[in-house]
């Protein structure tokens, strides 16, 4: 079992940063891999980001690729999306999550990710 907890949203005008974390409880967080996830109004749930258990690989959707980057730190069971050049577009409740996949590799799919936090609004102003 892993539970997730994120934090660091808010609201920012267009063209600013933020960071956001997600802490995990449970020993098995750093030997999965790690997505985000994002909502919005209206939308259907989209994959942000992903990254290897080792954080070696990571994987970006085309519409936050140059903008945002994915970390993790295993010995703090913590892991980051760092958000530049935010867009209103990118406004949308973020999720992280992890696939508990064993080896290299990880999914875009949402479904594969079984472990989820509650979420963090990130509100991006115009």
């Amino acid at each position: 079992q892993v539970q997730l907890v994120e934090s660091g949203g808010g609201l920012v005008q267009a063209g600013g940063s933020l960071r956001l974390s997600c802490e995990a409880s449970g020993r098995t967080f750093s030997s999965y891999p790690m997505g985000w996830f994002r909502w919005a109004p209206g939308k259907e749930r989209e994959f942000v980001a992903a990254i290897s258990w080792n954080a070696d690989s990571t994987l970006y959707a085309d519409t936050v690729k140059g903008r945002f980057t994915i970390s993790r730190d295993n010995a703090k069971n913590t892991g980051y999306l760092q958000m530049n050049s935010l867009k209103p577009e990118d406004t949308a409740v973020y999720y992280c999550a992890v696939e508990p996949r064993v080896g290299m590799g990880f999914s875009r799919s949402s479904s594969q990710y079984p472990y989820w936090g509650q979420g963090t609004q990130v509100t991006v102003s115009s």
